[in-house]
């Protein structure tokens, strides 16, 4: 039993398309050749960590992205599939979930417990110590895979909490931007669209969102950002505040780039004017727009 749900959560690499859906299971070593060997979707999506649950993330893509959008894209959420061999054939490459691994496991908090209100955890045999310390995952040779995928004409989609992921690669932060700087508890925002003239924005409007409000410290031209998060209420967040950059796009090489911050929530990511950025995105990712 123990061995099927390893598999499951290290192994499901789960391909979504316009007319349904397709499973295939391999193992972490061969996640990357296992890409290369079959044929692609148009997309690859590298999503979900410890806070944000990957099926929530392709339920919401799987909606606005692939069945109304008509996008093709193969999922996963196992972070060693990311290679230049893998991405190799595509034609963007998405990426949704943080820069953390927990390879020695959580300590504290789990999914439907607290330890402020739940039993007391007992185990007979006695449980080994839990370190529940986090690993950056990406490694030099993957950032340097992304930066030349998008160099060469790949489109690159990043989305919520991928800021993090820059803090621990300099490649991937040159491509994506901008670097993680952190986020209030969730609490409700406005998204401020700056500049109506981008074909991302092209008929949308501003819009409210309860979501978490993530800062980013951004590093390209200011020329490039399209819309901005602001506290509903004014708040600050850490000295920083009440607003910070959401969304940008620009040119890479001769490849695209495209960052969106909203996203903890589906339904933010359901919100009907974020909807119609996101499906903007993608089809200005693909220069179908």
């Amino acid at each position: 039993m123990q061995k099927n749900h390893i598999l499951s959560r290290r192994s499901i690499m789960a391909r979504i398309s316009a007319a349904g859906a397709l499973a295939a299971i391999a193992a972490p070593s061969s996640a990357g050749s296992a890409y290369a060997a079959r044929r692609k979707a148009e997309a690859f999506a590298l999503i979900g960590d410890r806070y944000h649950n990957s099926d929530y993330i392709r339920t919401a893509l799987g909606k606005t992205l692939v069945r109304e959008g008509g996008l093709t894209v193969d999922f996963t959420d196992e972070v060693t599939a990311l290679s230049a061999g893998t991405l190799k054939g595509y034609r963007m490459l998405i990426v949704f979930r943080d820069g953390m691994l927990w390879p020695d496991g959580y300590a504290g908090t789990y999914p439907g417990y607290e330890p402020s209100t739940g039993p007391k955890i007992q185990s007979e045999p006695p449980l080994p110590p839990i370190d529940g310390k986090p690993a950056m995952w990406m490694q030099p040779e993957q950032g340097a895979a992304v930066k030349e995928f998008v160099m060469n004409g790949g489109a690159a989609l990043f989305c919520h909490n991928v800021s993090h992921v820059s803090l621990s690669n300099a490649d991937f932060r040159d491509v994506e931007g901008a670097g993680y700087a952190g986020h209030p508890p969730v609490r409700s925002f406005h998204i401020r669209i700056t500049d109506r003239t981008h074909p991302i924005t092209r008929g949308v409007n501003d819009f409210l969102v309860t979501d978490e409000q993530h800062y980013v410290t951004y590093d390209k031209d200011p020329k490039h950002v399209f819309m901005r998060s602001e506290n509903a209420e004014g708040l600050d967040y850490d000295g920083k505040g009440a607003s910070c950059e959401a969304g940008w796009a620009y040119e890479y090489g001769k490849g695209r780039v495209c960052f969106l911050a909203p996203g903890h929530m589906i339904s933010a990511l359901w919100n009907p004017e974020y909807v119609k950025l996101q499906k903007n995105a993608a089809q200005w990712l693909m220069r179908r727009l």
